[in-house]
């Protein structure tokens, strides 16, 4: 720094910290505009996802909880977070030490294991799990923040105001009100903005404790990000234009306030009416946050009369219209929710939480029928049974004699390739095309440790399905091989609009993504190796918590319908269940390309079935290592 001026160093840096931070806000916006579904590829202004956003009551009751969660939560922790904060000024030197080591407990916690923690809480204590439950776990999380940053200012007060004022005539709620917190104001309003801020973002804690349809912004993103969907594009933009305004409103409002104080002054007017003034605009506030959680309330209160049917589904795997056509022709109401992944559907299971409808993939039917959670299928209910691929209903290893399941959509992992890059003679090779150094810096491997295995063991001529601890050694060395000479790039389910663009030339996928990729770019093709690979399958199931099997029975020949599985087809991209459409899809939109048909005629082809615990612990440790050896 020279007479007082600022480098062009500091600058420069200063330059680049701000792109690195809002360039990506930047591009989300830009691209929330985009004419296409890309969202890396822009071809044209449009504002036809800000439509779809507005017209979607899903997106539209997620923000509603998120934001009136938000502000309960908020209002809730900073009372009990400055109450909390001012009753430990006065506590004993030993508990005061002990309870500010207990409030840091939760702060430093991997979120996670709160999650977890509420979750266990909240059966045990036989609450549903709902709204009321999310915003408890949110009070729960904010009110540490509030008090650890209110604490401080309250030790740096004098702690004789409060006696000073009593002896002055106030009473006891008159100097905490009057005195105490004005001057912890500064700590209150810090703590307040942080308690706001957690509870509108958080993700993982809102995930597990929630329930009985009720999600907010973070966890319906969440389960958009499964598909490819502008939407959030649009949706994180108006977010950012939300708080952009709150933020130029703090920074105007203090001038804005002092410009009215003097006009009050000059006009004469009394300090008790600006008083007055500011009780009422508080009671306006108060009575809006009344009527919000009326209307909230009417919103989600059951719908009186009306049977309920509970699915349990993944995130973007059905078609909602569908769902509300269901509800209208049969008088119900379903409650929708989702999950991520199988695990976390069977973790969620496990805490407790009952529902009527699963839709899990084949190993984890294999693992809920071995531990009696399903109710058997009484086939005289499903009148589309005829409709079925038949082999989906004979041939089926996880569930002999499909008592349980009934199969909903089914595929194969392969290889998604660009046919102007690769050589067709060097696809021969099966899954060792995969470390054919000619395509070096130019393969996408898809960030799943079951999947990734299964790439590597078959290229070994292994079982997918191995216990053996050599040939997963084998198959580690495979993938560490693979990684050092190739330098694949993991990802999920991003893949598809990376390989829509053209990033790379070749991505192990899932042969529903690689149609969606297919029709979306000419020159993609797709490959099923000849060493075979995991012939994957989805099905529905009823659990044996289940309040209507009849109803639930309904549900499930409801989608076995031509006209309802063609529509939910073409909305999930996968291959249906039902004979008829699968080969629609294959003839007239494929045009007889049966390159993402799912070649189940070969022999080599596995199903995934049940893991023993010391197995997957091994791989688990090994895939970590493949993990952290990019």
């Amino acid at each position: 720094m020279r007479h007082g001026k600022i480098s062009i160093g500091p600058k420069l840096y200063i330059a680049l910290c701000f792109v690195f931070f809002y360039l990506p806000i930047a591009v989300t916006m830009f691209f929330s505009f985009n004419s296409s579904k890309s969202l890396t590829h822009f071809t044209g202004f449009s504002a036809q996802w800000y439509e779809k956003l507005i017209h979607d009551q899903n997106i539209l009751a997620a923000v509603y909880v998120s934001i009136s969660i938000a502000i309960f939560a908020t209002i809730a922790s900073t009372v009990l977070g400055t109450i909390t904060a001012i009753g430990l000024s006065k506590s004993r030197r030993l508990l005061k030490e002990a309870l500010l080591n207990i409030n840091n407990v939760p702060i430093m916690n991997p979120d996670i294991v709160t999650a977890i923690s509420l979750m266990i809480l909240f059966t045990s204590a036989g609450l549903q799990r709902g709204y009321v439950t999310m915003l408890l776990a949110h009070i729960a999380f904010c009110t540490p923040f509030v008090i650890t940053s209110v604490y401080p200012k309250v030790r740096s007060m004098d702690q004789n105001l409060a006696d000073v004022a009593m002896d002055l005539g106030a009473t006891p709620f008159q100097a905490l009100t009057k005195v105490v917190v004005p001057l912890l104001r500064p700590g209150i309003f810090a703590g307040m903005l942080l308690a706001f801020t957690m509870s509108l973002d958080d993700f993982v804690v809102s995930y597990f404790v929630t329930g009985n349809g009720v999600a907010n912004i973070s966890i319906l993103v969440y389960n958009m990000t499964k598909r490819i969907n502008p939407t959030i594009n649009a949706l994180s933009t108006l977010l950012i234009l939300a708080v952009v305004i709150v933020m130029v409103g703090m920074y105007i409002w203090p001038s804005v306030r002092e410009k009215l104080r003097k006009k009050t002054r000059a006009g004469g007017r009394t300090l008790r009416r600006g008083r007055r003034g500011r009780k009422a605009f508080a009671a306006a506030g108060f009575c809006c946050m009344i009527a919000i959680a009326v209307i909230f309330a009417s919103q989600f209160s059951a719908i009186s009369g009306k049977q309920t049917l509970r699915v349990f589904n993944s995130g973007e795997y059905i078609d909602m219209d569908l769902v509300s056509q269901f509800e209208e022709e049969y008088n119900c109401e379903v409650v929708y929710e989702t999950y991520d992944s199988n695990e976390s559907m069977y973790t969620k299971l496990q805490s407790g939480s009952t529902y009527d409808i699963l839709v899990p993939s084949d190993y984890m039917i294999e693992r809920l029928i071995s531990e009696e959670y399903l109710h058997q299928i009484e086939w005289n209910y499903i009148k589309n049974k005829d409709a079925i691929i038949p082999k989906l209903v004979e041939d089926n290893l996880y569930d002999p004699g499909s008592r349980y399941s009934v199969p909903y959509y089914w595929g194969n992992v392969g290889i998604l390739y660009n046919k102007n890059i690769v050589d067709k003679k060097d696809l021969e090779a099966g899954w060792e095309v995969l470390r054919n150094t000619k395509y070096k810096g130019q393969v996408y491997m898809y960030d799943s440790e079951r999947d990734s295995f299964m790439v590597a063991l078959k290229a070994l001529g292994y079982s997918m399905n191995t216990k053996d601890k050599g040939e997963l050694q084998e198959a580690y060395e495979w993938l560490i091989n693979q990684s050092e000479t190739m330098d694949p790039v993991y990802v999920g389910d991003d893949v598809m609009d990376n390989m829509i663009s053209g990033n790379k030339a070749m991505a192990v996928v899932y042969s529903g993504d690689a149609a969606y990729v297919i029709n979306e770019n000419e020159d993609m093709d797709y490959y099923v190796p000849e060493e075979g690979t995991n012939q994957w399958y989805d099905a529905m199931v009823i659990t044996k918590y289940c309040r209507n099997t009849e109803l639930a029975h309904q549900f499930i020949n409801y989608f076995l319908n031509e006209d309802v599985a063609i529509q939910n087809t073409e909305y999930i991209g996968y291959d249906s269940a039902v004979k008829s459409v699968y080969e629609y899809f294959r003839d007239v939109e494929y045009k007889g390309n049966t390159g993402c048909a799912p070649a189940s005629d070969n022999p080599r082809n596995e199903v995934f079935h049940q893991q023993e615990q010391k197995v997957k612990v091994y791989m688990s440790n090994l895939w970590t290592k493949v993990k952290s050896h990019q």
